[in-house]
C-alpha cells in the first residue's frame, strides 16, 4: 500500500505544479493590448503588415500604458516603452531575459543561428562574442585598423567633393562605410565594383528578409507551402552571399598559410589581420573541438558588415542633417576641431582614439544625435527563458519581448525640450552630462542597448561616428539647398532613415 501512495503522489505531483503554476499565471496578468484570435493573433494584422509595427505600438502606448501584448501569429511579444522597466528587465533580471527567439525564417532557409545577434545566451554566444571583442574589437585591433579609417575616408571626401549641391549624400555613407567594414572583415582593400556587389548582395537579402518573409510569422508549416516562391528567392540571395564571400575566406586561408611560412602577402592591399582570420582559429569545445564551418563564417560575416554599416551610415545621416538645420552648432564644432587639430585628419583620429577625450563637443553631438534620431528604433529582440514580472505583469517563459529606444531618448519627462538639437546637454553641467550609455544605473537612452545583450561595437561605432563627421565638419560647410531643405521625417528601412533624404550643399573650407 505504501509504495502505491508514493507511486500516486509522484504521478500527481506534476499535475499540481501545473495547476499551481496555471493559477499563479492567472493572478499574474499579461500586459495589455488588442484583441486576439487563437493561433493567428491580433485582429489587427488584417489590415497592417507585422514588419511596420511602430506605429501601431505609438497609438497603443497611449491607450493601454507603457507595456503592451501583440501576438504575431502564434508568437506572444510583448513591448516595453518607459526606461525604468527596461531597467527591471534589462539589467536587474540578468541572464532571464538574454536569450533570443528563433527565426522561422532562418530555420526554413537552413541558416546557422550561430551568430552573436541570434544565439541563446550560453557558451556558443560566449565563444563568438569573445572573440570578436578581444580579437577585432580590442584597442589594439582598433589601432591596427587606422590606416583603413583614413583611406576611407579619402575615399568618402572624394564621394561627396563630386556629388555637386543637392546630392545624396547617404549613398555616400553607406558605401564608404561598407568599404571599411569590408577591409576590417576580409583583411582586404577590394576595388570598387567588388565592394558594390558585395553591398549589392547584403542589401538585397536583408530587404528581402525584412519585408518579404514576415508571411513565416503565420504558421511556418503552412505558409511554408503557401509561399514556396519567396523561400527559394531568399535561398537564391543566401547563394549569391556564399559564391561572393567563400573566394575571399579562402584568400584568408591561405593568407595565413604563408604567414605561418613567413612569406609576404601577394597584394599590397592585404592587411595583416582580419575579423575571418579570427573566425578561422575559432575551436568549439562542445562538438568535440571543430572548427567553424564556411556556412557559419559567411552568416558571421554578413552579421559583422550589416551590424555597422547600416547604422553608422544612417547615424550620420541624421547628425549632417541636425548641423545642417543648426548651422551655429556646426560652426562651434568646426571651431573645436580647428583649435585642436587645424586641418590635420590624421591628428584627428589620433586623437579620437586619446582617452584624453580631447574633442568634447564633437562627442556631445554625436550622443545628441543618437539620443534624438537612434538609428534603430527597436533593440534585437529578447526572449524570456523563465516567467518573470516586469512592471507587476507576467512576462511568460519563451515570450518575445522587445524594447522602444527612441521612445526612451525622447522621453519629456528626463529630457527637457527632447525634440530639439542639444549637444551641450551633455557637457559638464547639463542634464545628460556622464550619461552611462551602458545603463548599468539607469536608463536615460540606450541607442546600442543594454544589459548582457548590449552591442558589442558599441565603442568603435562611436569612433567612427566622431571620425566621419568630424572629418565632414572639417573638409566643408554643410549648407541648406533652396527647395531641398531638411526635414526631418521617418521612414523605416533596415534603419529608421530619413523619409526625404539629405541633399545638402558642401563649400570647401580650404582651397
Amino acid at each position: 500500500m505504501a509504495t502505491w501512495i508514493v507511486l500516486a503522489a509522484a504521478a500527481l505531483l506534476p499535475l499540481a505544479v501545473l495547476l499551481r503554476n496555471a493559477a499563479s499565471r492567472r493572478r499574474r496578468r499579461l500586459p495589455p493590448g488588442p484583441p486576439a484570435v487563437p493561433l493567428f493573433g491580433n485582429l489587427l494584422w488584417l489590415k497592417h503588415s507585422a514588419a511596420d509595427v511602430e506605429p501601431l505600438l505609438l497609438q497603443m502606448f497611449k491607450k493601454y500604458g507603457p507595456v503592451v501584448t501583440l501576438r504575431i501569429g502564434s508568437r506572444l511579444s510583448i513591448f516595453v516603452a518607459d526606461r525604468h522597466l527596461a531597467h527591471a528587465a534589462l539589467i536587474a533580471a540578468g541572464t532571464r531575459l538574454a536569450d533570443r527567439p528563433q527565426a522561422a525564417t532562418n530555420t526554413l532557409l537552413g541558416v546557422s543561428d550561430n551568430i552573436i545577434t541570434r544565439a541563446d545566451y550560453g557558451a556558443m554566444w560566449r565563444l563568438l562574442r569573445r572573440n570578436l571583442v578581444s580579437q577585432t574589437l580590442q584597442q589594439s585591433r582598433v589601432d591596427q585598423f587606422a590606416p583603413a579609417r583614413v583611406w576611407v575616408r579619402r575615399v568618402l571626401m572624394e564621394k561627396l567633393s563630386g556629388g555637386g549641391d543637392g546630392a545624396n549624400v547617404m549613398e555616400a555613407f553607406q558605401y564608404t562605410m561598407f568599404c571599411l567594414l569590408v577591409l576590417m572583415c576580409f583583411g582586404e582593400r577590394l576595388d570598387e565594383p567588388a565592394v558594390r556587389a558585395i553591398e549589392e548582395a547584403e542589401r538585397a537579402w536583408l530587404l528581402y528578409i525584412s519585408r518579404r518573409m514576415s508571411v513565416f510569422f503565420f504558421f511556418p508549416s503552412i505558409t511554408k507551402h503557401l509561399f514556396r516562391g519567396r523561400l527559394e528567392f531568399a535561398r537564391s540571395l543566401r547563394q549569391r552571399q556564399m559564391e561572393l564571400f567563400v573566394p575571399l575566406i579562402e584568400a584568408r586561408r591561405e593568407y595565413k598559410r604563408m604567414a605561418s611560412q613567413g612569406q609576404p602577402p601577394a597584394r599590397e592591399a592585404t592587411f595583416q589581420h582580419s575579423y575571418v582570420d579570427t573566425l578561422l582559429d575559432v575551436k568549439i569545445a562542445e562538438e568535440g573541438d571543430r572548427s567553424l564551418t564556411d556556412d557559419e563564417i559567411v552568416t558571421l560575416c554578413s552579421e559583422f558588415l550589416n551590424a555597422g554599416t547600416d547604422t553608422t551610415s544612417t547615424g550620420l545621416q541624421w547628425i549632417m542633417a541636425e548641423l545642417v538645420k543648426n548651422p551655429a552648432i556646426q560652426e562651434k564644432l568646426y571651431a573645436e576641431i580647428s583649435a585642436t587639430c587645424g586641418d590635420d585628419d590624421e591628428l584627428l583620429e589620433r586623437s579620437l582614439r586619446d582617452k584624453d577625450n580631447k574633442l568634447p563637443y564633437l562627442n556631445a553631438v554625436i550622443k545628441e544625435g543618437l539620443r534624438k534620431h537612434p538609428p534603430g528604433h527597436f533593440v534585437l529582440p529578447h526572449k524570456a527563458a523563465e516567467d518573470m514580472d516586469v512592471g507587476g505583469y507576467l512576462i511568460p517563459k519563451g515570450a518575445t519581448v522587445n524594447f522602444m529606444v527612441a521612445e526612451m531618448g525622447r522621453d519629456e519627462r528626463e529630457w527637457e525640450k527632447p525634440m530639439e538639437f542639444i549637444p551641450e546637454r551633455f557637457l559638464d553641467g547639463g542634464h545628460g552630462a556622464g550619461v552611462d550609455m551602458h545603463g548599468t544605473k539607469g536608463i536615460k537612452m540606450m541607442p546600442f542597448g543594454v544589459g548582457r545583450r548590449i552591442c558589442a561595437g558599441l565603442n568603435i561605432a562611436v569612433l567612427h561616428l566622431e571620425y566621419f563627421v568630424g572629418s565632414m565638419v572639417m573638409e566643408f560647410e554643410w549648407k541648406e539647398v533652396e527647395g531641398l531643405e531638411v526635414e526631418f521625417g521617418e521612414k523605416r528601412e533596415f534603419t529608421t532613415v530619413m523619409a526625404k533624404p539629405l541633399r545638402p550643399r558642401l563649400v570647401p573650407r580650404r582651397s
